[in-house]
């Protein structure tokens, strides 16, 4: 579909099936729909999402509770993980969403209402919990990802820190002298190419090592 236009058939039809009487452009509204006894029904049509459509659909609000927004309906894998993170946000905002298939399929994604989402305690307790392991305040909110430091690599550098400064280490001494519990595992997986293993348990520092070691100085000489 190459114009907003476009959308309109297929959404009236949807409508008028229900039993709806449908108009276009009525007032500020792309598409009004009413059925005896109940609210307005109000849709605004976009080719696609922007921050303008999400803004015209709450404008709407003010008129009726029953406002759907309607789009083409996108195509790829990036293209459905922006639908889905649309969907999520027009649940949270109380609109309805409607999408149309280049074929003309309409497809109610969501429907208008109020929205309480349950929260997932998994991840609550994940979120904590790299608070409380995470030492100081390494990172400035609102930086990308790339870069973040993390309690994990917190814990490396800990690590590469003691290798650099006693040489090649049993992994238990490691954990002991820097309460890194799982010393030994993370040296093991070697995430970042830091270590080498020396024999059985005993680990040194790498040449990669060393570089991070000057590299992320700043996110790991934290007092305990």
């Amino acid at each position: 579909m190459k114009r907003e236009q476009d959308l309109y058939p297929p959404i009236k039809e949807l409508l008028e099936r229900q039993g709806y009487t449908v108009k276009g452009e009525v007032g500020a509204a792309d598409i009004v729909a009413l059925r005896e006894g109940q609210e307005p029904v109000v849709v605004e049509l976009k080719l696609g999402f922007s921050l303008a459509l999400f803004h015209q659909a709450i404008a709407r609000l003010r008129m009726t509770d029953q406002v759907y927004i309607g789009v083409c309906k996108p195509k790829g894998r990036t293209a459905r993980r922006a639908l889905k993170d649309n969907l999520a946000l027009c649940r949270r905002l109380g609109l309805g969403l409607i999408t149309v298939r280049s074929d003309g399929t309409v497809e109610v994604q969501c429907d208008p209402g109020p929205y309480a989402p349950r929260k997932d305690k998994t991840r609550t307790k994940r979120l904590l919990r790299e608070f409380e392991r995470l030492q100081g305040d390494p990172n400035a909110g609102g930086a990308t990802r790339h870069g973040i430091v993390t309690a994990y690599r917190q814990d490396a550098l800990r690590c590469a820190a003691h290798l650099a400064e006693h040489g090649a280490t049993k992994g238990a001494d490691v954990a002991k002298a820097t309460g890194v519990t799982a010393a030994t595992r993370l040296m093991y997986d070697n995430h970042y190419g830091w270590f080498e293993k020396v024999e059985k348990g005993v680990y040194a520092l790498s040449v990669a090592g060393q570089e991070g070691l000057k590299h992320w100085a700043y996110s790991w000489e934290l007092p305990d």
